[in-house]
């Protein structure tokens, strides 16, 4: 992905054309688009196993709902644990370093200014802005150079949960509603395509907010789906002929 540059004279900055956004939202979106290309691929993965199987109608469907109400949960959950532990951990590290700063103030912000002082600043300057930042925020100043954490902006596990969840089931519906709707003879086709489509968008939305090559990532997806797909349907059709 290329941006405009600009120069003194026409100053232009590439963050200003991104969809840059806050921590907690930049969460959601990484977990939203994580959700949905999960939902796409373990879900057409069932499905297609089952199809290589049986082509059962009802069969495809219990099978592919059971899958999607599980990985949304399982989704939502496990997003929910892990920004959860993340949020505890930033939680501690202020706690530890607010009352560093109570117990050895003078101490810390000398440490404070040695850290600014070793970013580049002048040794009188870096004591200055250690001395101003202390006054205005210390535990502020501390948490954002020494960890980059906002105390004002910590993580939310609910943000991430019910983005995971939501965007899992969403992208689950597209091969379940395929397998089941179209007409057997054309039914692993349009699932196939269908999936393709689906996993090329996530793959676009995904290098967009990770500001990476769009090819690459709408290629790298496509290329795991179908080597799910094709496995699972390689393994539910020798299940079929072993019990058939």
């Amino acid at each position: 992905m290329s941006f405009e540059i600009g120069t003194d004279a026409d100053p232009q900055h590439w963050h200003e054309m991104t969809d840059a956004a806050g921590g907690n939202r930049m969460n959601a979106l990484r977990a939203a688009v994580l959700g949905a290309n999960d939902g796409i691929v373990s879900t057409a993965g069932i499905v297609m196993g089952v199809a290589g199987a049986t082509s059962d109608r009802t069969a495809l469907l219990i099978a592919g709902v059971a899958g999607l109400v599980a990985g949304a949960m399982s989704m939502g959950t496990g997003e929910y644990v892990s920004v959860s532990t993340q949020r505890d951990s930033e939680k501690s590290i202020l706690r530890l370093e607010a009352e560093e700063l109570e117990a050895m103030p003078e101490t810390e912000e000398r440490e404070l200014a040695k850290m600014y002082e070793e970013k580049g600043l002048d040794a009188e300057l870096a004591e200055r802005v250690a001395a101003q930042l202390t006054a205005h925020d210390a535990l502020g100043a501390h948490a954002d150079i020494e960890f980059g954490i906002d105390p004002n902006d910590l993580t939310n596990p609910w943000h991430a949960a019910w983005a995971s969840m939501i965007s899992f089931t969403l992208g689950a519906m597209l091969p379940l509603l395929c397998v089941v709707l179209v007409p057997a003879s054309v039914r692993i086709v349009v699932t196939v395509l269908a999936v393709v489509l689906a996993l090329a968008l996530t793959g676009f939305v995904s290098a967009r907010l990770s500001l990476s090559p769009r090819l690459r990532a709408i290629l790298r997806n496509v290329i795991g789906g179908l080597l799910s797909m094709g496995v699972t349907y390689l393994i539910g059709s020798l299940v079929g002929i072993g019990i058939g």
